[in-house]
């Protein structure tokens, strides 16, 4: 996946970390958005696990073992980071336990196909989000948060298993093409939820004397970046958008 999905990056912030950590506003904000990213991929790792029991071979099940086990490494990192920012990273996760198990709860896939789709669109398009915001952070941070991102292998198994399911089934296109638009649909409804229910990260966003940040167009046209690399996810698919 691409990653240069951001308007054009703020000033590179201050390459003293303590500096930067000076403001208790920005500390706040970038525990908020590590918190938010380590339960992401705690719920990314507990979802593999579970996507892997319906698996039709041993071979798609050891796959996706490898895969949850590379997830649950970020989490490892971003919890160490969490704590060098002085915070418990459980505590740091917990305000985000409820929306991120809202959103599961409301794309609970009904098949191995549909968990697929969701493991290569969902968390793609939550990818995205958690990047852009990256864009504003100081250096190590976002590169921590981008690397913590990184594709473990999900796209091309799950592009290489629904393109042969197509094949194979073209009915099952159409399916999966209103699954994909749906998680579309609840994905930018969780991420504005986020953005707007959490101050620190809502403050990150608008800036502040030292910081710039986004107006609302520039916010609008982050979620366009989103909704066209979802579209893009979902023609690599073999899908319509």
């Amino acid at each position: 996946m691409s990653d240069s999905l951001a308007d054009p990056l703020p000033p590179e912030q201050p390459t003293e970390l303590g500096l930067v950590f000076e403001d208790a506003d920005y500390r706040l904000a970038v525990v908020d958005l590590l918190g938010a990213v380590a339960y992401g991929e705690l719920s990314a790792f507990e979802r593999l696990v579970d996507d892997a029991k319906l698996a039709p071979t041993v071979r798609d099940k050891v796959e996706m073992g490898a895969m949850a086990s590379l997830e649950f490494g970020h989490v490892a990192r971003l919890h160490d980071r969490i704590r060098e920012l002085g915070t418990d990273p459980f505590d740091a996760m917990a305000p985000f336990e409820a929306p991120i198990d809202l959103f599961h709860a409301h794309t609970a896939p009904s098949d191995w196909y549909e968990g697929l789709v969701k493991a290569y669109v969902g968390d793609g398009m939550a990818a995205d989000f958690y990047r852009e915001i990256a864009a504003y952070l100081d250096a190590d941070t976002r590169d921590l948060i981008i690397a913590s991102l990184e594709d473990t292998g999900q796209a091309d198994f799950a592009v290489r298993h629904i393109r042969q399911a197509i094949e194979d089934d073209p009915k099952l296109s159409g399916r999966l093409a209103l699954w994909g638009r749906r998680l579309m649909g609840e994905a930018l409804t969780q991420a504005q939820r986020v953005a707007a229910e959490r101050d620190a990260l809502t403050a990150l966003l608008a800036g502040g004397i030292d910081r710039p940040g986004l107006d609302l167009a520039a916010i609008g046209r982050m979620f366009t970046r989103i909704t066209e690399r979802h579209n893009e996810r979902m023609a690599e698919l073999g899908l319509s958008s």
